[in-house]
């Protein structure tokens, strides 16, 4: 596996919503005309711990810093209209949520990191394809409903991942919440039941899924800037699926990531890679490892896929 930046260099259906928008033309430079069908023009993992953002001059998060920096600048020159935002953190339990007021703005204090600092915030949501999204969500069979009300508790992983992939809020997004009884399979359903709501809509989408990687935290204080996995295991299997997203071997990722969600104490089993590959249609040639690095001993790492053959 071959990592960009971070502390090793080791190689090892839905219903249609009928409405159309305009949108603007896409960025110059590497083609990311999305495949036929598909408003997806660029996607990515990241992850949610506020580390790398209220404690960047700490080595080991700053190599994650610097590689959501360039996730960012790939995302701007793919020329999406919107960023799709699945993250662990939002936590939902009897629907399927949406973000669906206008403007999100206000001060989050992480549960965890709350030492470091306050988490300032202020975006805008994609109105209408957030509300398209519920209403094919609804159609599929999926209970859901959209969230709009002042002071809303943004997640700090939908916070951080805006900050590097967004910077100054320029996009608007579409959130989707982590609903825990939802599985592998629906969704997968969720996220493609959002490229195709955007497809109809005529907008060009960024989908982030946002969270960890390997989940065994160090529970006691250690010298952050020696950080590292907490686990060998753990982190032997996450660059095993790191290597098999660069190569793009779909069948044995399909095959590992349920075992690799159970070994390896994967965040939230790991869906937020299964709702990114469901936006991508389940399929992607390959990948790049911007970064991957611990998070006080959990595994992070900051992928942009491939989406198109080279």
């Amino acid at each position: 596996m071959k990592i960009l930046n971070g502390m090793s260099r080791k190689t090892t259906r839905a219903p249609t919503v009928r409405r159309k928008v305009t949108t603007r033309k896409a960025s110059r430079g590497r083609d990311r005309t999305p495949h036929r069908g598909s408003a997806v023009v660029a996607a990515f993992l990241v992850p949610g711990s506020p580390l790398p953002y209220v404690r960047r001059d700490n080595p080991p998060w700053g190599n994650l810093a610097l590689a959501m920096e360039q996730a960012g600048r790939a995302l701007a020159a793919a020329g999406a209209d919107t960023l799709v935002v699945y993250s662990t953190q939002w936590i939902a339990v009897l629907d399927q949520l949406w973000q669906t007021r206008p403007r999100v703005q206000g001060i989050h204090v992480d549960e965890n990191w709350h030492e470091y600092g306050d988490l300032k915030f202020d975006f805008r949501t994609d109105v209408p394809l957030a509300e398209a999204c519920i209403a094919a969500t609804a159609a599929s069979g999926i209970k859901t409903k959209g969230v709009n009300y002042d002071a809303f508790p943004v997640d700090t992983g939908t916070i951080v991942a805006n900050h590097y992939l967004n910077p100054g809020s320029t996009r608007p997004l579409v959130i989707a919440a982590n609903n825990v009884y939802h599985d592998w399979q629906r969704t997968m359903d969720l996220g493609a039941i959002a490229n195709r709501c955007a497809a109809t809509l005529g907008r060009r989408i960024a989908v982030v899924g946002v969270g960890g990687m390997s989940g065994s935290f160090f529970r006691h204080a250690i010298d952050e800037k020696k950080d590292h996995i907490a686990i060998a295991a753990e982190d032997r299997w996450n660059r095993r699926i790191l290597g098999l997203m660069e190569k793009g071997d779909l069948p044995a990722l399909s095959k590992e990531c349920p075992r690799y969600a159970r070994e390896a104490r994967v965040d939230m089993g790991f869906k937020h890679f299964a709702f990114v590959l469901g936006a991508l249609g389940g399929r992607f040639s390959g990948a790049t490892v911007h970064g991957y690095g611990p998070l006080y001993g959990s595994g992070a790492a900051v992928v942009e896929f491939r989406i198109r053959p080279r």
